[in-house]
């Protein structure tokens, strides 16, 4: 258990900002789950729309540290070139 006032407000902290980063994860997660069912469907406008409307998202969960830039890259990289190939 933390003993020190400092060690307390950091677990309060890390709580608050472990829901809000699971829920921006969360979110991203959905995005990129339309672009593959859209994919899935066979459907190039809907799954180029649902791309470019994940690419923010994406962009921003690495502004916000949730993701690592290079799996984000990764990620749109595969995602565009499974898009161009419909």
């Amino acid at each position: 258990m933390a003993n020190t006032p400092q060690a307390r407000k950091r677990i309060r902290r890390n709580d608050r900002r472990a829901e809000i980063n699971g829920n921006r994860l969360s979110r991203i997660r959905t995005f990129v789950k339309k672009v593959e069912s859209a994919l899935e469907g066979g459907d190039k406008s809907g799954a180029a729309e649902a791309l470019k409307a994940a690419q923010p998202e994406l962009a921003r969960g690495v502004a916000r540290g949730v993701l690592h830039k290079n799996t984000v890259a990764r990620k749109l990289s595969r995602l565009t070139k499974r898009v161009a190939a419909l």
